[in-house]
């Protein structure tokens, strides 16, 4: 399935993997997803996942994006803070 998300800035999709595997502690931002998926104890393989559940599918994604969302409003409040002094 294609990704449907698509960035404003393509340029910013490294910097965001980097975040995605700095926030979730991951060896590498390719890993991510799968070191998520072992400790939620969900079956994610490389390739097709077409037997994985959409509950199961968004228990990872849900996780990382969750965490990617929190730090980005924590930069963004600390952003307009420093823009104020």
């Amino acid at each position: 399935m294609a990704r449907r998300n698509k960035l404003l800035v393509p340029e910013a999709r490294a910097g965001l993997d980097q975040m995605k595997a700095d926030l979730l502690q991951s060896s590498s931002p390719d890993q991510t997803k799968y070191e998520v998926a072992k400790e939620q104890g969900i079956p994610l393989k490389k390739g097709n996942n077409g037997d994985l559940s959409t509950r199961d599918a968004g228990k990872i994604g849900g996780q990382i994006g969750g965490r990617m969302v929190k730090e980005l409003i924590l930069r963004a409040q600390q952003q307009m803070e420093q823009d104020q002094k």
